[in-house]
């Protein structure tokens, strides 16, 4: 029995979903679907792929993830047919952009042409899509341009520091910081901006990279954007007191460079904004610790094989393959996919931090990875 449970996929079968019913009566898109707390989907993260050459221990540990770990198999994951179809069925309630996550979504291969495929869809108000891309940044500087050729709007670059002793020690694979760094240079040549740099912060690990990371970013075109260490899934052996809570970032920064608070431009950004006093740029925290932000949140995520989860925290998903490969219409699909996020109450950060629980509407179960569906 346990050599037939390392042959089955496991993460078929690691968190609980069902196959979203499809009501009698149609919901009609009309660019304007809200959740049961009001909060309209604006936003789809999309993951393409489990697999990540990187082990950095907040997602993928490698004590996990090893050589015995079994990924996905290539028929279980989402063609890009079938992503394309449901990004034209969530378009149509309201999502504005799309974010194309993994694992690391650059070893998926041929991605250029399902960028190419997004990139022809239009928002419900007949506007470009927002299209964007986190990368770890390993193999952006040969991507680059080809992302850019294909549609590819702006990237992400996760970045958890400057010195490379501490960013071999983060992803855990000894990979070079100045690879990354290239890739930065070739991204923003290329004109894949506005860049934004990600740093996950960990206290006592990474967290004497801030400073430096500012002062290597500020007076730049890119936004970096402070993370605080999260308790996503199950495995990356999360505590608080690893969590360096952001207010206390900002006061290491305001100490060296003078910071003031900027106004968040639209609802259901993630990332607090801050400016140099001196002109010099931004930054941005995501606190989703200390900070939560559920009461403006307006993402739904897509796994790899086509679950739907509606929280970064979730254990449930909603299996929306299984309609992609029945008999159901587009109209079918989309009435589910309505019905599912007017149902959504999912607030785990904001329960989290008032000490309240169940902290998730769905029942009790192990939270999906990081890796799973992206950040």
């Amino acid at each position: 029995m346990s050599e037939l449970q390392r042959i089955i996929p496991i993460a078929d079968q690691r968190y609980l979903s069902s196959v979203p019913a499809i009501p009698a009566e149609p919901v009609m898109a009309s660019g304007r679907l809200s959740d049961a707390l009001g909060r309209p989907l604006r936003d789809l993260r999309i993951s393409v792929t489990d697999r990540c050459n990187f082990r950095c221990s907040y997602c993928m540990p490698s004590e996990i993830f090893n050589k015995d770990y079994v990924y996905l198999p290539q028929s279980s994951l989402l063609s890009f047919e079938e992503i394309t179809r449901l990004a034209h069925l969530f378009i149509a309630h309201g999502v504005e952009k799309i974010r194309l996550t993994g694992g690391e979504p650059l070893l998926r291969k041929n991605i250029e042409v399902l960028i190419g495929m997004l990139a022809r869809l239009k928002t419900a108000s007949g506007r470009d899509l927002d299209l964007t891309l986190t990368t770890n940044g390993s193999l952006l500087a040969n991507k680059a341009r080809s992302l850019k050729d294909a549609g590819l709007q702006r990237v992400t670059v996760s970045l958890d520091g400057l010195d490379d002793a501490v960013f071999r020690q983060m992803n855990d694979v000894d990979f070079p910081v100045a690879d990354v760094l290239k890739g930065i240079e070739a991204a923003e040549k290329v004109g894949l901006a506005p860049l934004k740099i990600n740093m996950v912060v960990k206290n006592g690990t990474n967290d004497q990279e801030i400073v430096p990371m500012a002062q290597r970013f500020r007076g730049t075109s890119a936004v970096l954007r402070f993370i605080e260490f999260m308790d996503v899934g199950q495995t990356n052996g999360w505590r608080m007191d690893k969590v360096l809570p952001s207010a206390q970032l900002i006061e290491r920064i305001h100490a060296v460079y003078p910071l003031e608070p900027v106004q968040n431009a639209t609802p259901g950004e993630t990332a607090q904004r801050w400016r140099y006093a001196d002109g010099s740029g931004e930054i941005g925290v995501i606190s989703s610790v200390t900070q939560a932000f559920c009461g403006d949140c307006n993402r739904a995520r897509l796994s790899t094989e086509g679950k739907l989860f509606l929280c970064l925290f979730a254990h449930h998903g909603h299996d929306l393959r299984a309609l992609l490969r029945g008999a159901h219409s587009d109209a079918q699909i989309s009435t589910a996919i309505a019905q599912t996020w007017q149902q959504r109450r999912d607030r785990y950060s904001e329960l989290r931090t008032l000490g309240s629980g169940p902290v998730s509407p769905s029942g009790s179960g192990p939270r999906v990875e990081m890796s799973y569906i992206g950040g």
